[in-house]
């Protein structure tokens, strides 16, 4: 029976291991990555820096991926927590958003009737997301975003599953009421 050595934590093979697995997950993330960010902050701009802000800071931890069972997980919640500290941070200056057909790229619709339409839908969506509870925004784009379990939010958010099931109830019931109200 032979044993592969393993390198250490702090060794360059680790680190570039580490590296590729974290580029390979900011690469096929990185609409649902931005778009969540974009639905915290209300803004292109403020989304893509901390779209780069959170690559950073999991790149500064690429040494310790090995230990992390679910790296999809684990960078949606950096996503997340840089998206929230960004927004609640005092310095930060209020920008005027793009317009709609700069912020989010169209769609395949054919017609131009059905792209108005679509582009309607996902405005009054927009809205209705910033108008939940942070703690239902947050389960709410970790499950449709992220595409994250139960279990996995309820450990990324350090709550049990009931609370994360809960809150993803309740952020659909308001979104219903709201996009009622729109």
């Amino acid at each position: 029976m032979s044993v592969t050595p393993q390198a250490p934590p702090d060794s360059p093979w680790h680190t570039r291991a580490g590296r590729a697995r974290l580029e390979q997950v900011f690469t096929t993330c990185q609409a649902q990555l931005l778009g969540t960010l974009y639905c915290l902050l209300g803004n292109v701009d403020d989304a893509r820096d901390a779209f780069q802000e959170a690559f950073v800071k999991c790149w500064r931890h690429a040494a310790e991926l090995d230990g992390v069972e679910n790296l999809k997980a684990w960078v949606f919640r950096v996503v997340l927590n840089t998206g929230r500290d960004l927004r609640s941070s005092a310095w930060r200056r209020k920008r005027r958003a793009l317009p709609e057909e700069e912020a989010m790229p169209s769609s395949s619709a054919s017609w131009p009737c059905e792209q108005v339409e679509a582009d309607e839908r996902v405005a009054r969506l927009r809205q209705a997301l910033a108008r939940l509870r942070p703690e239902e925004q947050e389960v709410f784009l970790l499950r449709q975003n992220g595409e994250l379990t139960y279990e996995e939010i309820a450990a990324q958010l350090g709550i049990p599953t009931g609370t994360a099931k809960t809150r993803m109830r309740c952020a659909l019931a308001h979104l219903r009421s709201i996009l009622q109200e729109l």
